[in-house]
């Protein structure tokens, strides 16, 4: 069992992958089986690839409020006069496709949480055919990212509620910038320094849903988290590292959220949520 990063990275040199390392560490703690764990977490992988194919296919969420915007990006990559690069906007596609279908109300994976759920699996679908991953290695994939977000959450936080969206949405990005890295064939310690820069870069991130609902400005929140996640790990592969060891990265995050006030913690009481136009729009769904 590791608890911090470095434990992570020290043990999975005890292991053919990471993955491995983190299947051990469910086998230790559930009890279950090797293959029973695999099979829950092609499940998850299953739900993940549903609710992007779903949300590309255009949804709408219950209010009104968000929709449709996976469709609208899809259609702009097909007409291939962008500015970003290709990978990055399929892969903020599919992040917004997600959190669309969330919103809406449809079947989703939380990774780690619903309000973030569209990173990991926005990088994923954006990347395997790239990198020509196979089922089991897009499964791996998952099993990575989880090993890396379970360390973040023994130091810290992965919920926007107790340390604002710099522990949701910010974990997630790191957890899928990990996972990449380590599926493009970097080192362990390359995907603890994709974590670094991820966090760094996304610390200080507050929580502020518009009329307390889970899709202003979360939606378009997990889309740029998806493509620092790719950033983060196109710079950890080319030999940057982080001047901050990870493990004292994801202790400074859990003391930004501790300092930071409630209203930035998924209240709707600060932020976005307090504009005059977020006034409006909770008056106009809940009434007075």
């Amino acid at each position: 069992m590791f608890y911090t990063v470095k434990d992570l990275i020290e043990q999975s040199h005890e292991y053919p992958s990471i993955a491995d390392l983190m299947i051990s560490v469910e086998m230790e703690n559930t009890g279950r089986s090797k293959e029973k764990i695999r099979s829950l977490m092609e499940c998850n992988f299953e739900a993940m690839e549903k609710s992007v194919k779903q949300g590309i296919a255009g949804v709408k969420s219950v209010t009104g409020l968000t929709g449709g915007d996976a469709k609208r990006l899809d259609q702009y990559i097909a007409d291939d006069d962008f500015l970003s690069g290709k990978p990055i906007l399929e892969a903020v596609r599919n992040a917004i496709a997600v959190n669309e279908v969330n919103a809406k109300m449809g079947l989703i994976c939380a990774t780690p949480t619903a309000g973030s759920a569209g990173v990991l699996a926005g990088v994923l679908m954006a990347m395997r055919d790239r990198l020509k991953m196979t089922r089991a290695e897009q499964v791996d994939f998952l099993f990575v990212a989880g090993a890396f977000g379970l360390a973040i959450a023994n130091n810290s936080s992965i919920a926007g509620a107790e340390g604002g969206c710099q522990a949701e949405v910010g974990s997630a990005s790191a957890m899928a910038a990990a996972a990449l890295v380590y599926a493009k064939g970097g080192t362990a310690e390359q995907s603890g320094y994709a974590v670094a820069i991820t966090l760094q870069n996304m610390m200080g991130l507050i929580c502020d849903p518009v009329a307390g609902l889970v899709e202003v400005p979360c939606v378009k929140r997990n889309a740029l988290g998806s493509s620092q996640a790719m950033i983060s790990a196109d710079m950890a592969l080319a030999g940057i590292k982080n001047v901050i060891p990870v493990d004292e990265v994801v202790e400074a995050m859990h003391k930004v959220g501790q300092q930071m006030p409630g209203i930035f913690k998924e209240t709707a009481e600060g932020g976005l949520a307090t504009t005059p136009t977020a006034l409006k729009l909770k008056k106009e769904i809940f009434g007075d």
